[in-house]
């Protein structure tokens, strides 16, 4: 497996509310502990099988909101660390691996482009919720720790980068989210056996719908599909074609004024090749304004 942190990122995503509407001036500090386990099938082309995962991930996220052209955009960066133990079969024999490090950086740059006007926390306190059409691209660096000679990694010694667009409809207190992107990856040159790893693109689909009781405190159902990511290892094609599906439900909940809290919960309902994992995740959020 190229990167523990990095595939189990692309398989996760279920994010709910990632293009609904924030004044202008907004600043997030997210820490994230996530925990997944489940069996794993990639890379078919190596001496690898049943390989099962219990991976521990942590993360501190920070976003700020600015307005752009009459309507709302944010940038956000995102940290990782990553621990899995990792058992399966390497050539015949059964085998263990402890993996710990930094996982690859994640940046985000997100717009509204329709819907979702620049407007100051007491402006915004006084809008009608509407229809927001957003986009945005997301950047994995490849900051991760990797060693060449190592199956399982933490990170993927790759870029990847999604542009993504996004439609979020309220109707009344339940609201209506989907969105579709694309995984784009460079080669990783200094794959297992030192060959060079390539993949497709992955398209990604993302559906919720959820209700709202107060802000701050509403209840999401989650599903994604992707399809696509075929490998191949110095121009030879895997059989690894992914046609996976994920669903789950988050709950988001006020603390105060300014700390919320986030449960999550998931699992895959079809996974053809990747990370067939169950997934437990509780964040902690402290928001504040531009003065």
């Amino acid at each position: 497996m190229a990167g523990i942190w990095s595939a189990l990122a692309l398989a996760q995503e279920m994010e709910p509310r990632t293009y609904s509407a924030v004044p202008v001036g907004t600043n997030f500090i997210v820490a994230t502990y996530a925990r997944s386990s489940g069996d794993i099938t990639f890379d078919p082309s190596l001496p690898v099988t049943g390989l099962q995962a219990t991976i521990n991930n942590y993360s501190l996220g920070y976003s700020h909101s600015f307005g752009m052209l009459g309507h709302v955009a944010s940038v956000a960066v995102s940290v990782p660390y990553a621990n899995a133990n990792v058992t399966g079969n390497v050539e015949g024999e059964a085998a263990r691996a402890y993996r710990s490090g930094m996982g690859d950086v994640r940046f985000r740059f997100a717009a509204n482009l329709l819907g979702g006007p620049a407007l100051t926390p007491a402006e915004f306190a006084q809008r009608s919720p509407d229809t927001i059409l957003g986009a945005s691209l997301s950047v994995i660096a490849p900051t991760g720790q990797y060693v060449p000679t190592r199956i399982i990694n933490v990170g993927s010694n790759r870029w990847a980068f999604k542009p993504e667009v996004g439609l979020s409809q309220p109707i009344g207190d339940w609201f209506v989210e989907g969105t579709a992107g694309v995984w784009l990856f460079t080669d990783n040159p200094d794959f297992y056996g030192g060959t060079r790893r390539s993949q497709d693109p992955l398209p990604t689909f993302q559906l919720h719908g959820g209700y709202t009781w107060r802000p701050g405190l509403w209840l999401a159902a989650d599903m994604t599909y992707y399809t696509g990511g075929q490998t191949s290892v110095n121009g030879l094609l895997n059989h690894d074609l992914q046609r996976n599906v994920r669903y789950g439900v988050t709950l988001s909940f006020p603390l105060s004024a300014q700390w919320s809290g986030k449960l999550a919960w998931s699992r895959g309902l079809v996974t053809s090749f990747g990370g067939n994992f169950q997934t437990i995740s509780v964040a902690l959020q402290y928001r504040w304004f531009n003065r």
